[in-house]
């Protein structure tokens, strides 16, 4: 018998911070009908008129400020992964690492995997809470590109992962040198995603954003509600480190555009803290495995230094998952599991 093919795909970088490789990877991953989805012909307006020739320079800057010895944090852990990964199944799998845009590509990976003559294909989308612009988009690429395939294989999907307790002991490991007990208030800011996209998701056709409230607790109808998922990984999270209710708080940041996104914003929190007289936050941005420009950059340097100039003192990042044995055991469960 073949090997397991194991395909892990996060969402992907630039090849370099250089402003032209930057607009490479800004109009691939903006041009995404899950991503941007309005009709074609706006978007592609928007996007390749507006959205990417203003913002590569700025962007270009900023990777700039996070590009090391190794590359893009995000492309160097998720290597390890994949490599750490590999080496705990053993020789009956066959792991491949790809990234949504960019390099190295899903089309690669899979045709890596067909010369491996693998006997199945499981696709990890490196996306703990599931949302149609992230892991959605993953699983329409690659069921578009396996479509091709004169045989395809067994295919399976992880749609998400939000409450692995694995994955929830990592975070809380990470968490735990800091001593989170310390600090005035814990974070958990996700990345955000337009209310329109929740909204879609909604298969009830009446529950989304109905109220102030509804997303607090995962049920049967807001099962696949990336917000809901979002809150139940910090509820999880909290109770994994006895953090009360009135201890933390969950926001959602790196907003684009001028139209509603899925609220609290994380800078709107910043201010209410500050306001509240609360000097010290620990943040964790669990919607990541991998530490990244969003959490790096965004959350270490941008937000940092916005609640110190609200009269803060400290905004601490938990490390991500990166290459944490821990979380490598969650994944190696997840493939086993299938």
């Amino acid at each position: 018998m073949g090997k397991k093919g194991v395909l892990l795909v996060n969402l992907g970088t630039p090849d370099s911070p250089e402003v032209s490789d930057v607009r490479k990877y800004l109009d691939e991953f903006l041009m995404d009908e899950r991503v941007i989805d309005i009709n074609a012909f706006s978007r592609t307006l928007l996007v390749k008129g507006v959205i990417v020739p203003f913002r590569s320079p700025k962007t270009s800057k900023l990777y700039k400020e996070i590009w090391d010895e190794n590359g893009s944090p995000l492309l160097y852990y998720s290597k390890i992964q994949a490599a750490m990964l590999a080496e705990k199944l053993g020789d009956g799998y066959h792991v491949e690492l790809a990234m949504r845009y960019q390099s190295p590509s899903i089309s690669s990976a899979l045709e890596r995997m067909k010369a491996g003559l693998v006997e199945s294909i499981q696709v990890i989308p490196l996306f703990p809470q599931y949302a149609s612009a992230s892991t959605g988009s993953v699983m329409q690429l690659v069921m578009e590109l396996l479509s091709s395939w004169p045989t395809i294989p067994p295919v399976s999907f992880i749609n998400s992962f939000h409450d692995n307790k694995l994955m929830i002991e990592t975070f809380a490991d990470n968490a735990k040198k800091y001593q989170p007990e310390t600090y005035d208030q814990i974070l958990f800011s996700f990345h955000g995603l337009p209310e329109r996209q929740l909204k879609k998701c909604d298969h009830s056709g009446g529950h989304c954003l109905q109220s102030s409230d509804c997303c607090q607790q995962l049920t049967d109808v807001n099962k696949f509600c990336y917000s809901a998922q979002c809150h139940d990984t910090a509820k999880l999270i909290a109770a994994e480190l006895a953090i009360p209710v009135e201890k933390y708080s969950v926001c959602f940041q790196s907003r684009l555009g001028k139209e509603p996104w899925v609220q609290p914003y994380t800078s709107d929190v910043l201010k209410e803290l500050a306001v509240q007289g609360k000097k010290r936050l620990l943040v964790f941005c669990p919607a990541f495995v991998a530490d990244c420009l969003e959490t790096v950059y965004e959350v270490s340097v941008e937000y940092g230094e916005e609640f110190k100039k609200l009269g803060g003192e400290e905004v601490q990042l938990v490390a991500s998952l990166n290459d944490h044995p821990k979380w490598i055991e969650a994944l190696s469960e997840m493939v086993k599991a299938s």
